[in-house]
């Protein structure tokens, strides 16, 4: 977490601003504390975006969306003004690093009882959103956090109506390809219209890159055509892969969207022990933790020098064109 800059607000909504989390493609992402004591993660949308008004309306519909959620294996929405000069939302913070940065950064391959466990967990997210009318589109490392209490997934619904407007046009038509390469599905890689199936198959890739630390199709260092060649027409390399994580790893990366696994079937099968993760990523929590309450402890008292006096506040509706992260917690 970054302090506040002087051109930033004291607050957004009923939220007080802490500092901030990071700079992404839609706004900026504020880490903030609601009145009754819970930590909030704020994104502010890009002035650009919001000038827009079919974006204004996609945006409106996903938080309403988000809502229905209610935040079963996600981050609860917890506030919003999507008819505000620079519309917002508030999301509940997930104290939590990204699958990325465990695996590719920190500690390397899961085990397979923490892999099964992660299935089972980004599943029952996934029956909760697909059960609100979503899709999410784009499930992959770095939108997956880890908890103690379990994965959370982020950055749905308001990543899609970005793309939307990225794309110039409808996402549920046939052409509009959204997602991140090497974690796509075929029928994103072929601009079909995606169903809930299209996320079994990004979450057969996230559990494989889980258990091996690398994409089944490759990287976009590949190239990206090539590696969307093989989601399309290539089996998964799963070398190395535990031979207890090979049969629902393999069915959800069936090419067929009929002869994948549901969600709910893979949620009900795979078995969660507790604790979930290994010692050393329990410790990591545990320090995150530590840091995030030092950091607001700070905040508070003024010793960081985060936060300005209220009546130096910049209205939320003002702030500079910026952009929200997609990848951190």
């Amino acid at each position: 977490m970054e302090p506040l800059n002087a051109e930033d607000p004291v607050s957004i909504g009923p939220f007080r601003l802490l500092g901030r989390l990071g700079v992404g493609g839609m706004g900026r992402v504020f880490l903030a504390r609601s009145a009754g004591g819970r930590t909030v993660a704020v994104k502010v949308v890009h002035a650009e975006l919001a000038a827009q008004d079919e974006f204004r309306r996609r945006f409106a519909r996903e938080v309403a969306s988000l809502e229905r959620v209610g935040g079963t294996g996600t981050a609860p929405v917890l506030g919003s003004d999507t008819t505000a000069g620079a519309p917002w939302v508030a999301i509940g913070y997930v104290p939590g690093p990204s699958l990325r940065t465990v695996v590719g950064d920190e500690f390397g391959p899961l085990p397979p009882a923490t892999v099964k466990a992660l299935a089972a967990g980004l599943a029952r997210a996934l029956v909760h959103i697909h059960a609100a009318g979503l899709v999410h589109r784009d499930l992959k490392p770095s939108n997956v956090l880890l908890t103690v209490d379990g994965p959370r997934i982020i950055d749905f619904g308001i990543a899609r109506a970005v793309d939307t407007v990225a794309e110039g046009g409808n996402l549920t038509t046939t052409g509009a390809v959204v997602g991140s390469p090497g974690f796509m599905s075929p029928e994103q890689v072929r601009g079909d219209r995606l169903t809930p199936a299209s996320d079994v198959f990004c979450l057969g890739s996230v559990l494989a890159y889980a258990a091996t630390g690398r994409s089944p199709f490759g990287t976009a260092d590949s190239g990206v055509h090539a590696t969307m060649f093989r989601i399309a027409h290539d089996e998964p390399d799963l070398t190395d892969l535990a031979p207890e994580l090979t049969g629902v790893i393999r069915a959800c990366l069936a090419k067929d969207p009929e002869a994948r696994p549901t969600a709910a079937e893979i949620a009900e099968t795979l078995p969660v022990p507790d604790p979930w993760l290994p010692a050393d990523v329990l410790a990591r929590l545990g320090r995150h933790a530590a840091r995030l309450l030092e950091a607001e402890t700070e905040s508070t008292t003024g010793t960081g020098g985060a936060v300005r006096p209220a009546g130096d506040a910049t209205p939320a509706t003002s702030l500079p064109s910026t952009a929200s992260t997609a990848s951190g917690p």
